[in-house]
């Protein structure tokens, strides 16, 4: 397993992958640590969450280097998601004592009934490598504080991030065990999903990828998690205050390179409002910085691999072909690096592959609607429903629209981003289950339903009470 820059192509570290016997190794090791972390208080569990935010700030400019020389991401959004992980580990470990606390429940006059929140054990985690350290501390800090422990299957572009994660967990002493990262291949997934051990599997990712672990998963009788591709519509009504709009609509495009499930890719515009949004786009996507993105400035590095960026060419070619009409970019530089360029396409058929595919990079597709019925439709004609956002100067107007959407996130005047203090997560094929906030922390739990029957004995009768 290697990691090579994708600004450069040039190889950057070589890693091992485990010899035989080193997964089953981990496995139990995993297994051991279980038990004793699951047998601390969760105040205990959040200390050490405190600990790993206090070391993800001090090492901020270490981790984001490393994320830009492994993936391409821009060194200032770079520091900005190790920030982000610092959050979410003092979200938890302020709120986990709470959503983790016994729920009473009245039920009958005699009886003492509530429900516990109890953890199921070591669970699997794939990451992609599109955000090496969000994605994973968004499942560690709610199931570290929870009492469960982790194992990490990483993207294998990205085996730097993924030691460095859990280096960070070892310094803020979380057990040995607790939370450790597999370099291993997707061959290596199956078994690991099948041993009895793990209890669960989360997986943030592909389409094809989600169904193949929650086959297994499924048989297995595991729980899981599916986090898989956005086509998020971002609808601009014309009443939408413009600049505004525009300024937010290069962001929701353009913020990691493109590569972002929850990125905006179809913007549907108001026939009212189209002209003057496609020339303001335009001009804003021209006056992008395309660079190195270890420089400060860069607006847009490269895509992760150069494979990634063939395929996001081959859908910008076939929706030209299918009528589109490329109104900035469009063709890729000469050159070292996976780089592609921002690249606007207008006149988009609906079933063009950038209206129908998830574009993973900076190629943002343009649909005209007449109406707000149309709008909708369009928005909701995808197998995707991930997330989704809404443009208006009105916002009941807004909200009611933001209802009819077909998905797991939406916004209203607001770009679609996760949020520690919000679930997150999709429909469709987009995936299920729920990431952060208390629906996040309960989602690999065993919701246990506790029963005390106070009318059997009472503390006159011998043997009821203290025992006298």
């Amino acid at each position: 397993m290697e990691s090579r820059n994708p600004a450069t192509g040039e190889r950057l570290e070589t890693y091992e992958e485990p010899a035989e016997g080193e997964v089953d190794a981990a496995l139990g090791l995993a297994a051991e640590a279980f038990e004793e972390w699951r047998g601390r208080s969760v105040q205990h569990r959040c200390g050490h969450l405190e600990r790993a935010a206090d070391l993800l700030r001090e090492r901020t400019d270490e981790y984001a280097a490393l994320m830009t020389r492994e993936m391409g991401k821009p060194i200032e959004q770079a520091r900005a998601e190790v920030e982000k992980c610092a959050w979410v580990c003092d979200y938890y470990a302020e709120r986990a004592p709470e959503q983790l606390a016994d729920e009473v429940i009245g039920t009958e006059a005699d009886a003492r009934t509530l429900v516990s929140y109890e953890p199921l054990g070591p669970v699997l985690a794939v990451m992609p490598w599109n955000f090496p350290f969000w994605q994973v501390f968004r499942f560690a800090a709610p199931n570290l504080s929870a009492g469960n422990v982790g194992l990490l299957k990483h993207a294998s572009n990205v085996p730097g991030c993924a030691l460095a994660i859990e280096e960070v967990f070892r310094d803020a002493g979380v057990p040995e065990g607790a939370f450790q990262s597999l370099l291993v291949g997707s061959d290596t997934v199956e078994d690991v999903i099948a041993d009895d051990r793990v209890r669960a599997v989360t997986l943030t990712g592909s389409e094809p990828a989600g169904r193949a672990v929650a086959e297994q998963a499924g048989a297995e009788l595991k729980k899981t998690v599916l986090e898989l591709g956005g086509s998020d519509p971002f609808v601009v009504l014309e009443d939408a205050p413009l600049e505004e709009t525009l300024d937010e609509a290069v962001h929701a495009r353009l913020q990691n390179n493109g590569e972002s499930c929850i990125a905006a890719k179809r913007f549907v515009v108001h026939t009212d409002a189209h002209d003057a949004f496609v020339e303001g786009f335009v001009e804003r996507f021209d006056d992008l910085t395309v660079g190195d993105p270890s420089d400060e400035g860069v607006d847009i590095g490269p895509l992760a691999r150069p494979d990634l960026a063939e395929d996001l060419h081959d859908q910008v070619e076939r929706s030209i072909d299918a009528g589109a009409t490329v109104a900035i970019g469009g063709e890729p530089p000469d050159g070292e690096g996976a780089f592609y360029p921002p690249t606007v396409l207008t006149d988009v058929p609906r079933d063009a592959a950038a209206a129908c595919e998830e574009t993973f990079g900076p190629v943002a597709a343009v649909i005209e609607v007449a109406d707000e019925r149309e709008a909708i439709e369009v928005a909701n004609d995808s197998t995707l429903g991930l997330g989704a956002s809404v443009w208006t100067g009105d916002l009941d107007r807004g909200e009611r629209f933001a209802r009819e959407f077909e998905a797991g996130c939406c916004f209203v005047n607001e770009y679609v981003k996760s949020d520690p203090r919000m679930p997150f997560g999709g429909i469709k094929d987009s995936g299920y289950g729920r990431e952060l906030s208390h629906h996040g922390i309960h989602e690999f739990v065993n919701r246990k339903t506790v029963w005390v029957n106070h009318g059997l004995g009472d503390a006159d009768t011998p043997g009821a009470g203290d025992g006298e």
